[in-house]
């Protein structure tokens, strides 16, 4: 019974995990669409800095996701 627990709280936290994880990859890739449409649009200074946001989501989320790692 107690083996159910712990592998029910372990389904649980991968799925938790999974969600953040495509949480920021949607970020990112909105970020990336953005700037694309931005540099379409002729806003090149503005696609520029949106789109160095997209490396920033991938740090974020890197920190985030494996901070908690030790838990």
């Amino acid at each position: 019974m107690m083996s159910d627990d712990v592998t029910n709280d372990v389904e649980r936290s991968i799925s938790t995990f999974h969600k953040a994880k495509i949480a920021f990859l949607v970020a990112s890739f909105v970020s990336l669409a953005l700037s694309v449409g931005l540099w379409i649009a002729g806003e090149r200074t503005q696609a520029i800095f949106v789109g160095i946001w997209v490396p920033s989501i991938h740090s974020l989320g890197t920190l985030v996701l494996t901070g908690e790692g030790g838990r």
